[in-house]
């Protein structure tokens, strides 16, 4: 097992994100089975601009010459390039230059970020940038198996399973109703959706939808004003930590997760330790985790999902949230440090032979005299 590991990630705090809270958790076992892990991330020091579109995300610049100083007084058994912003970049380009094998994972579907953003970008073409970054990675860890299948049909080499994990502790459904509820006064049920208000996260398909009660949104970005006008009946509760933000999930009939292009849904995961039902479209995450699961629905219709989750006994999304352990999710990372070996290339003889015999095989026939 590496004992040694430095993580690159552009994803930290002060950022509030499903990566962060991976990565934070992930680090913390880590160091509890007695690893050393070496962080690079953007809250180092470095010079840093914010994303285009969402400010509270930063960016190191010029980091590169620190990072390779880091890497070599560090001198790691293994590196994990978790991001493909700056620093991830930098991290690639220094193992490569010293031919020290490295793993990435791939935490978020950027192309349909970038395109939901920029649609005069092609998606192909973004992909094509993303499968740059990863092609040399020993192993690209993605968290379903869903998004291995997508991946591998987009192109993408030695893809592997690494699945995620919830603190059944603090996410319980024990704070359910506590001093009457965060909820008390509003029409019930109540749905609510937590995370970041961005476009990408098609959060209007929910509050679009015609149904009795209540919708929170418990977050906060650059979707939030304009959704806010739009729909006023709709109740922003701003972004939430801790025991408060715990009792928003027990206290919702259920958890709406609405988007299409997250690569799980850490959120889901919350939710259902809440004992609270979870209603989505059929995508990666979700088709994932709550099909078969009696804990939720994942359909292609979100109005039929939220009307079969309201149906759903909330100990059932509580028992289903229980087999997911953090222990075990940061076992399987270590794991799968170890990078895949590489291919056997092929002898340079046998590539010419074979593409003689292709060529003869396409040739047509001469035409009789």
């Amino acid at each position: 097992m590496p004992r040694r590991v430095m993580l690159v990630t552009d994803a930290w705090e002060p950022q509030v994100n499903g990566v962060v809270r991976t990565l934070q958790r992930t680090v913390q076992e880590m160091r509890a089975m007695g690893c050393e892990v070496e962080i690079v991330s953007p809250a180092d020091g470095y010079k840093t601009i914010p994303l285009i579109t969402y400010s509270e995300i930063r960016l190191a610049l010029f980091a590169k010459a620190d990072v390779e100083e880091r890497f070599k007084a560090f001198a790691p058994d293994a590196v994990h390039i978790a991001t493909e912003g700056p620093l991830g970049w930098a991290a690639r380009a220094i193992c490569l230059a010293h031919k020290f094998p490295f793993t990435t994972s791939y935490h978020t579907q950027y192309p349909e970020y970038i395109h939901a953003r920029f649609s005069f970008l092609p998606l192909w073409l973004i992909y094509r940038v993303m499968r740059l970054f990863h092609d040399k990675s020993g192993r690209i860890m993605v968290a379903t198996p869903t998004m291995i299948t997508q991946l591998q049909k987009r192109g993408f080499r030695n893809v592997t399973l690494w699945s995620r994990g919830v603190d059944t502790v603090m996410f319980h459904p024990d704070k359910r109703d506590v001093e009457h509820g965060v909820f008390a006064g509003m029409a019930r049920p109540i749905g609510v959706y937590v995370g970041r208000v961005a476009i990408e996260k098609n959060i209007e398909a929910f509050l679009a939808l015609d149904m009795p009660g209540t919708k929170v949104i418990v977050g906060d970005g650059p979707a939030k004003d304009s959704l806010a006008a739009k729909y006023p009946q709709a109740h922003f509760a701003g972004v939430r930590f801790g025991e408060d933000l715990v009792r928003h999930y027990a206290d919702a009939d259920i958890f709406v997760f609405p988007s299409r292009t997250d690569t799980f849904g850490l959120v889901i995961l919350e939710a259902l330790a809440c004992g609270t039902p979870v209603a989505a479209f059929d995508a990666p995450g979700p088709i994932d985790i709550l099909p078969g699961s009696g804990a939720g629905a994942a359909l292609p219709d979100l109005h039929a999902a939220c009307l079969e989750a309201l149906a759903t006994d909330r100990a059932a999304a509580r028992r289903h949230a229980e087999k997911y352990s953090w222990r075990a999710c940061t076992e399987d990372f270590v794991r799968l440090l170890t990078p895949l070996p590489k291919p056997e290339k092929k002898r340079f003889w046998r590539r010419i032979r074979l593409l003689g015999i292709l060529r003869r095989r396409r040739r047509p026939p001469w035409p009789a005299a």
